[in-house]
């Protein structure tokens, strides 16, 4: 093993002296005590999470048009306060691997909603699981076939070019989109977007190529990148998350909102959706392993996709907290774009969308900046 890093090193010898004169064992038993008092909080959290009584009972709004599993969501006729189907279309991109409703979670944390209130016609893309066919979709066929597709049935039914909204990964299909289709489109807004996924953080490339080696058996058998593998994947950019948010969540009011919220947040996390195998190997060992999209190597229908070429207006929002999309990749992009606007709430990569604090972080800013575009 080499020599430890000096800031750790530091709190190491640190550790030594302020344990000079600590009994060894006296101090492994204290150590052994809270370990398991950690562990048995640990158990007791995820209970606790298991037995809540929340359940997410929206119900979702009318189906404008749909592509097998893939469906556009009309949130302008969901309901409410009044119908909004003659506000500007905004199409809104989500990613590929969670489902959609994140943009959706709960009555009282749901962006499109909002959005909706706020005058929008919000309409969602939720591409749904990949079924037989879409297990041997490319981005390709995503992008140029079902987004395409998407776009088509908005203009028609709108009369009127829609402003777009991608969120993660999501959003680089947004930006492929935007570069093919700029002269049907009124604006580009990307939300926590990675580009150069290499910048911020020397552990994606290895990962990424790591990953397709020890994931190539599943994706051969099944066709597509199992929802525990998904789960694993994200798990390994931060180990300890799972346990630092249960311990929290057993602090809180179990019959509060807080812990409403959490339970909202962690089932949609727990229902994920699995990747078509395809697609699969384009990410992780092009877009992590490779770096296609920031070396110009990433293409949709043969083509380059280059942020240089979009002209649209662009509005770029970079949570500075997030730990999932690193800063510096999603900069990249905001700085690849012409004149794009690029902004940095105090948020991270999930709570700029159902966080307490995103309709005053996100939220608001969005909708005035897509207001002066509509």
């Amino acid at each position: 093993m080499g020599p430890l890093p000096r800031a750790l090193a530091e709190r190491s010898a640190e550790l030594r002296q302020s344990l000079g004169d600590v009994d060894p064992e006296r101090f492994g038993a204290a150590l052994d005590r809270a370990i398991s008092a950690r562990g048995r909080s640990l158990v007791e959290a995820i209970e606790r999470y298991r037995r809540h009584p929340y359940r997410r009972r929206l119900t979702d709004p009318p189906t404008l048009w749909a592509d097998g599993p893939a469906r556009l969501l009309d949130y302008g006729a969901a309901g409410g306060s009044a119908d909004r189907r003659d506000g500007p279309p905004l199409l809104v991109v989500p990613s590929l691997i969670n489902r959609a409703y994140v943009l959706d979670l709960s009555e009282r944390r749901s962006l499109l909603r909002w959005l909706a209130g706020a005058g929008f016609r919000p309409l969602l893309l939720d591409w749904g699981a990949p079924d037989a066919e879409r297990r041997q979709f490319t981005l390709t066929d995503y992008v140029a076939g079902t987004l395409d597709g998407a776009l088509d049935a908005v203009l028609e039914v709108s009369g009127r070019a829609p402003l777009l909204l991608g969120y993660c990964m999501g959003g680089l299909l947004a930006l492929a989109l935007a570069q093919r289709r700029q002269r049907d489109l009124a604006g580009l807004a990307l939300l926590a977007t990675p580009w150069d996924f290499h910048a911020g953080s020397t552990l994606h490339g290895p990962l990424g190529r790591a990953a397709v080696l020890g994931c190539a058996p599943a994706l051969d058998l099944f066709g597509e990148l199992p929802v525990d593998a998904i789960q694993a994947l994200f798990a390994s950019l931060d180990p300890e998350l799972g346990v630092r948010k249960f311990l929290a969540f057993a602090r809180l009011d179990p019959d509060g909102r807080r812990a409403e919220d959490f339970v909202a947040l962690e089932d949609w996390l727990n229902d994920g959706v699995p990747l078509a195998a395809p697609v699969a190997r384009e990410c992780l060992g092009g877009w992590y392993g490779e770096n296609t999209p920031a070396r110009g190597l990433w293409r949709i229908a043969g083509r380059p996709v280059e942020p240089a070429a979009v002209e649209l207006p662009s509005l770029v929002l970079v949570p500075a907290q997030d730990r999932i999309v690193p800063p510096a990749s999603a900069l990249a992009l905001g700085e690849a774009i012409p004149g794009a606007e690029i902004r940095r709430p105090a948020t991270g990569h999930i709570g700029m969308v159902v966080s307490g604090g995103a309709p005053e972080a996100v939220w608001r800013p969005l909708a005035d900046w897509l207001s002066a575009q509509a």
